[in-house]
């Protein structure tokens, strides 16, 4: 009974060509229904009303059945069901039964579901086959990660769950390239999350696929467990793709306008940009975390292969950056090591508030991220910036600018870290801010940090290139404020602009 699961109904809605009206199906259908249509009800407790539903409707379909176990993987396993996703099932046995008595054993769970109308995704499998299977199918393999107990047998279930992850620890050097390259595909299709006027929520980059990818990284025990502000973002798209499914009635995850203001109001927010707002920083902040846990992932599996072939410095040194452990100056208090800008040790964020933005610097023009430990440091004992900024650091932030496309992932990290609105609390009324017609591209925020990069290119052209690069991150600003963005931008830059410590008339050019 091994291979691959099959989501076809063998067969009629009923088996005896009626169904009576308090057959398990009828009883699912009835209560899921009831919850669905409470308004009451939504975002995590939605999803763990349906997870109470179907756990114990469930249960009751194998209940008395010796050498078996029904186990939950993906959504469900993860207790984190949308009204109308498949439920994805596997029906464990020793392999010590008739394949004909285990055939009817599985046909009391399949077929009450199919009656139901509920989607099933389904296989009935030894722990040596399933792990087998997962050894063999990456898709496979990522589900039974997520997989928990139901019903029957929970030695079963519990010697599955050890078999698989000890598979997936010791195949990781194998898998996780393989699941890279699924996810950069995945990402070239369905596009960047944070920046789509309908977005899906599941497959785009940022999206609650990469938070599951976060799970099996940790799994594979390279990187740890997605902290809390993955999380929260994780809550909001699943409250998002739960009252999508609940309003369209089916299986959607693209976020479509025509159902983005019902969303809103059904989740609290007000109006259907503050929504797409929630979600484009959701999108963002997984993203970023799944940026971080790749590069820590590639360079682990990196050092391993160093390590076996012992040629660690030799590769580095060849790479054309330090050896790892090494650390090679990259501007005062900034310093690379294993492909990351750090912190010098001796580097005082607190006496030195420039060092923020020559970090920046010195990692934009070295093409090289920040260090998460570096951002932490920065984000937490950073000295606010005096006002007017010194020289030096309006001087840095126009060097950062400088660099172009490079600038980019650098200042995503700082808005990440919480710097960009420390530096201009102007920014967070931009940040995520969408931009409702087909000319733009990008939300607002990202919309300036695009046009500064792009106007590096141009800055020998122009006697204050300083001023243009500035004036290019700045230029859409006044979006954030009601009225004419033109005039309010104004306004805004008026008042940035000493901050800044630029003179009065360059802050008026």
């Amino acid at each position: 009974m091994a291979g691959r699961p099959d989501r076809r109904r063998p067969g009629p809605v009923s088996r005896s060509g009626s169904e009576p009206a308090a057959s398990p199906a009828a009883v699912l259908r009835a209560a899921r229904a009831a919850l669905l249509a409470r308004a009451d009800l939504t975002g995590a407790a939605l999803r763990a009303a349906l997870v109470e539903l179907y756990d114990s409707w469930l249960a009751g379909l194998v209940s008395g059945q010796d050498g078996v176990a029904l186990v939950a993987v993906g959504g469900l396993g993860r207790r984190e069901p949308a009204p109308h996703s498949d439920l994805d099932l596997v029906l464990l046995h020793r392999g010590r039964r008739s394949a004909t008595d285990i055939s009817q054993v599985a046909d009391a769970v399949w077929y009450p579901v199919w009656d139901a109308r509920i989607g099933l995704d389904h296989s009935v499998r030894t722990v040596a086959e399933a792990v087998a299977v997962g050894r063999d199918d990456l898709k496979a393999a990522l589900g039974l990660l997520d997989l928990r107990h139901l019903a029957g047998d929970p030695a079963l279930s519990g010697l599955l769950r050890e078999s698989v992850y000890a598979a997936w620890r010791s195949d990781a050097a194998r898998r996780l390239p393989e699941l890279r390259e699924a996810t950069r595909t995945r990402w070239t299709a369905a596009g960047e999350l944070a920046f789509l006027l309908e977005p899906d929520l599941k497959d785009a980059r940022g999206g609650l696929r990469d938070v599951h990818a976060l799970r099996s990284l940790a799994a594979a025990q390279l990187v740890d467990q997605p902290g809390p502000m993955v999380a929260a973002a994780r809550d909001v798209l699943l409250d998002v793709r739960g009252e999508l499914q609940r309003r369209s009635g089916r299986a959607l995850d693209r976020l479509v306008q025509q159902e983005q203001d019902g969303i809103a109001a059904a989740l609290g927010y007000d109006g259907a940009d503050e929504l797409l707002r929630a979600v484009s920083e959701a999108g963002r902040t997984v993203a970023f975390a799944v940026d971080t846990a790749w590069r820590r992932v590639e360079a682990e599996l990196s050092a391993r292969r160093r390590s076996r072939s012992l040629a660690r410095s030799i590769t580095g040194s060849l790479a054309g950056r330090a050896p790892a452990g090494q650390r090679r100056p990259l501007a005062d208090g900034v310093v690379e090591q294993d492909g990351e800008v750090v912190l010098a040790r001796d580097a005082d964020p607190w006496a030195d508030p420039v060092l923020v933005l020559r970090a920046a610097t010195a990692a934009a023009r070295a093409r090289l991220p920040l260090a998460p430990h570096a951002l932490d440091r920065l984000a937490t004992e950073s000295a606010t910036m005096s006002l007017p900024w010194p020289p030096g650091a309006r001087d840095a932030f126009v060097d950062l600018l400088g660099t172009g496309p490079a600038a980019v992932p650098v200042l995503e990290a700082l808005d990440q870290a919480g710097q960009l609105v420390r530096l201009l609390p102007e920014w967070a009324r931009v940040r995520s801010k969408p931009q409702r017609n087909p000319v733009h591209r990008f939300t607002v925020d990202r919309h300036l940090v695009e046009a500064a990069a792009q106007a590096a290119a141009l800055t020998r052209m122009v006697s204050r290139p300083d001023l243009l690069l500035l004036g290019a991150l700045l230029h859409d600003v006044g979006k954030g404020w009601p009225g004419d963005h033109t005039e309010a931008g104004v306004r805004v830059v008026r008042e940035i602009g000493p901050r800044l410590g630029l003179p009065y008339g360059d802050a008026a050019t």
